[in-house]
């Protein structure tokens, strides 16, 4: 949720407009560069921000050039000021639906954007980067650990825990494939069957070879406490197994049913389909972002399970350059209709 300490960042709720040429709805890496490139095209922007990013567990946003290691929280508060200096406005809420055929001004048709304290406003076009949500296993101290020592990508925490005991929780088809992905990163991997078959044939072989061993059996609880001589704070020493036995480790890595947030798409008939990984769910979308609804665009985790910081600012930006040049392409066909109108009277 937002902090009252970060309320400064944002525009207050009593001040936005009744309309905008784009609502933006997630104020996260993808939401707000879509928004700072609309922004920069003199649009006229709103960014409702419910302020629930995926990574606020993490203690820095990393492979991302130039700002390696940054606070996801540092980083969006530079986000938002970064809007906000351009002109667009960023208001800490959530949208309960978005709605079509409502009339944004007398002569323009687009969507109206519910809000949670019962505003709404008109927008010309919504770009939608309300990301996902990381469904954890029901494993007693597993969500404690989040974003510390039980991470899920490699890419993004895995030279944190280089060197370190590394578990690996399977749960879903792609699990091995995460073992040999943290193999690289340690030399002390163990693959935690739980409630999957153990893996057989060449999987088996790919782990055996990596050395990696297979620890069969479910998982009951993780264990936390110190480890070492001076250790301040508590961290993850071991995983638990149901007949008693503890494995210790440093770290676990664990696959999330990862779910999107897009509740607020459904009035529009536009729901979340199983991504193509068969681990996910998202809403489906052209290279820029456009979905099948015109005027709808999504970035971000939304539409990209997979996607890091960097990609989703990347894809921000690309949804809103098109938006951008999509209105340009509205404004110069009503133009021309106005001038023959005109001309013919």
């Amino acid at each position: 949720m937002t902090r009252s300490t970060d309320l400064e960042t944002y525009d207050t709720l009593e001040n936005i407009r009744d309309a905008y040429d784009v609502v933006v709805v997630g104020g996260g890496a993808a939401g707000l560069s879509g928004a700072l490139m609309l922004a920069r095209s003199r649009r006229t922007v709103l960014v409702v921000d419910a302020g629930e990013p995926r990574n606020a567990p993490a203690e820095g946003a990393h492979a991302l050039l130039g700002l390696d290691g940054i606070r996801p929280t540092d980083l969006l508060a530079r986000g938002r000021a970064e809007v906000r200096g351009y002109g667009g406005h960023v208001v800490p809420c959530a949208v309960t639906a978005v709605t079509a055929g409502t009339a944004v001004t007398q002569s323009t048709e687009g969507f109206r954007i519910a809000l949670a304290d019962g505003r709404s406003v008109g927008a010309r076009r919504v770009l939608a980067a309300t990301g996902l949500v990381d469904q954890l296993p029901d494993i007693p101290g597993l969500r404690g650990r989040w974003g510390k020592d039980v991470v899920h990508c490699p890419y993004c925490h895995g030279w944190e825990v280089r060197d370190q005991a590394i578990g690996v929780l399977a749960t879903g088809p792609f699990s091995v494939h995460q073992a040999l992905l943290f193999r690289q990163l340690s030399d002390d991997v163990v693959f935690f069957a739980h409630s999957r078959p153990a893996p057989t044939g060449e999987e088996a072989g790919q782990l055996a070879a990596r050395g990696i061993r297979v620890v069969t059996g479910a998982v009951a609880a993780v264990e936390t406490g110190t480890l070492g001589s001076g250790a301040e704070r508590d961290r993850l020493t071991g995983v638990r197994l149901a007949d008693g036995t503890v494995v210790p480790r440093e770290a676990l890595a664990v696959a999330t049913r990862m779910v999107a947030r897009a509740d607020f798409l459904a009035p529009l008939g536009l729901r979340p389909v199983v991504h193509p990984s068969g681990v996910a769910e998202h809403i489906p979308a052209d290279p820029t972002g456009q979905t099948s609804i015109p005027g709808i665009w999504v970035a971000g985790n939304i539409t990209d399970p997979t996607a890091q910081v960097s990609h989703s600012v990347a894809a921000g930006a690309t949804a809103g350059a098109r938006i951008n040049a999509d209105l340009v392409a509205a404004e110069a066909r009503a133009a021309v209709a106005a001038r023959a109108s005109s001309a013919a009277s």
